[in-house]
């Protein structure tokens, strides 16, 4: 009944968001969605099992502008098809996962460091596109994004809608739709750890020579997971691109894959809700810095030169959080929830996925 009690409060409280807060709370909120799905198919990779993976910002790209050029409509020297919208967005994400689906045998053969240097060459060769493929990407100045149209109901500020006196714009509309993604991506990929092919990547991870005695075919689960991963992240690139409603190049450059690091590491590695925890977290820390850095000491605005930019000082908290997960809290967030929750026995964790730890976890 408690467990009942607090999933129907959670989604009463989510509901009622749109109708109290304002666009830039919604905006974050959103933001950490589509960050939220990317990160968990990131861990699923790195966390669950073991494979570094610094490219996850090439396929939100892959499907970000593959949604965009799927969706538009051809105008001048830029390019599109003019599908429906919602099978713009399946194909994007389906296109992002034949792309790692291209990579996908060099990740079942690499590993580590390796793997990571050569997921690298991926941000290197996703930014030379976006920026030298105008009539696809639009080249330096990106493209706009065509809202989702689905059953006829228009995620845009366009048509009017009004709820209860509230007006529904594409902030709020999209609210309830990131939220649907995020909880079917959550769902599928606790499925995945809690299932048998979770148990064969908790194995790769911890002991790849025991797996492979095992029967368990490490090449072609790392392989499958990869590609699984980079249709996580073409499935928060096309999200993240209707929330931006513009395409933009600098955007996904390595930074961004060393936000999703990050994500990780500090929410907990191997697990649905560290993903999620990290996500909000890496998030909605630099927005959070730009709209009160005012009242804060050393954080100024950005291009002032007075202090440390919002961007430049969240990235310090990253660094800081990171090592100090990394000292102090090896489960990272969702494990100090854990040991919490073991001294509260009433607080329930909800999208875990109690997942193997690791050996550094262990120790």
């Amino acid at each position: 009944m408690s467990r009942l009690l607090i999933r129907a409060g959670v989604l009463a409280a989510f509901v009622a968001v749109p109708f109290y807060l304002e666009g830039f709370w919604l905006q974050a909120g959103l933001f950490a969605m589509s960050a939220a799905v990317g990160a968990i198919g990131l861990n699923l990779l790195t966390g669950a099992t073991g494979q570094l993976s610094m490219g996850h910002a090439f396929f939100l790209a892959v499907g970000a502008y593959a949604y965009v050029y799927f969706a538009a409509e051809p105008t001048g020297s830029l390019g599109g098809l003019g599908l429906p919208t919602p099978l713009a967005a399946v194909l994007a994400v389906v296109l992002s996962g034949a792309a790692g689906g291209l990579f996908s045998p060099i990740a079942g053969r690499l590993k580590g460091a390796y793997l990571g240097i050569a997921t690298l060459a991926l941000i290197f060769l996703g930014q030379h596109l976006l920026f030298n493929a105008g009539p696809v990407t639009g080249g330096f100045n990106g493209r706009a994004v065509p809202p989702l149209e689905l059953f006829g109901f228009v995620f845009s500020d366009a048509p009017e809608l009004v709820v209860m006196d509230v007006p529904f714009g594409a902030l709020e509309r999209l609210w309830f739709l990131g939220g649907a993604v995020l909880l079917a991506a959550a769902l599928f990929a606790r499925g995945v750890l809690r299932g048998r092919p979770g148990r064969a990547m908790n194995t790769i991870r911890d002991h790849e020579i025991a797996a492979g005695v095992m029967g368990v075919p490490v090449a072609r689960y790392r392989a499958g997971v990869f590609v699984l991963s980079s249709m996580y992240g073409g499935l928060a690139g096309v999200l993240l691109a209707l929330v931006f409603q513009r395409t933009v190049p600098d955007y996904f450059g390595m930074l961004l894959s060393l936000d999703y690091l990050a994500m990780i590491v500090i929410g907990g590695l191997g697990s649905v809700g560290g993903a999620v925890i990290g996500a909000v977290f890496v998030s909605l820390l630099p927005q959070l810095l730009t709209r009160y850095g005012d009242a804060l000491p050393l954080v100024a605005a950005p291009g002032s030169g007075d202090g440390v930019s919002p961007a430049e000082a969240a990235r310090l908290l990253y660094g800081a959080a990171v090592v100090a997960v990394v000292l102090f809290l090896p489960g990272g967030l969702l494990g100090l929830l854990h040991s919490l929750r073991r001294r509260l026995p009433g607080l329930r964790l909800p999208l875990s996925a109690n997942p193997t730890p690791s050996p550094e976890t262990r120790s």
